[in-house]
């Protein structure tokens, strides 16, 4: 699966369920115009997840909802749930262990420990 854009309007149903990558990112900004052909590759290596590009320009509300104030951002869903969330390019390398740390993410132990803070 290649990248999608995503907008406000399909952004929450889109990270609801599995594994959703999401960039923020503007196309005046140099790194991430270089780390965009890693995240293009990594989503043709990885066809079971969603590899998500929002443009900051474009998508002004979401960059304020998720209080991106540096880019490019990287940010992990897992069924709906934010699992990590960086401003900085990553290597392909840096990418690939974020995203196996993503799958062997026990999901019934972070929604007791989401569950615990809210307490």
């Amino acid at each position: 699966m290649t990248t999608r854009n995503l907008a406000l309007d399909d952004f929450e149903r889109t990270i609801s369920e599995g594994i959703v990558l999401v960039d923020f990112w503007a196309a005046w900004c140099g790194p991430c115009r270089a780390f965009a052909p890693t995240f293009e590759r990594a989503s043709e290596q990885h066809p079971d997840i969603v590899f998500g590009k929002v443009d900051t320009e474009a998508e002004q509300q979401l960059a304020t909802d998720f209080r991106i104030t540096s880019i490019p951002t990287l940010m992990v869903f897992r069924d709906g749930i934010l699992a990590y969330s960086q401003a900085g390019a990553l290597t392909a390398p840096q990418l690939e262990q974020l995203i196996q740390g993503a799958r062997d993410l026990d999901m019934d132990d972070v929604r007791r420990q989401l569950a615990a803070q809210t307490v």
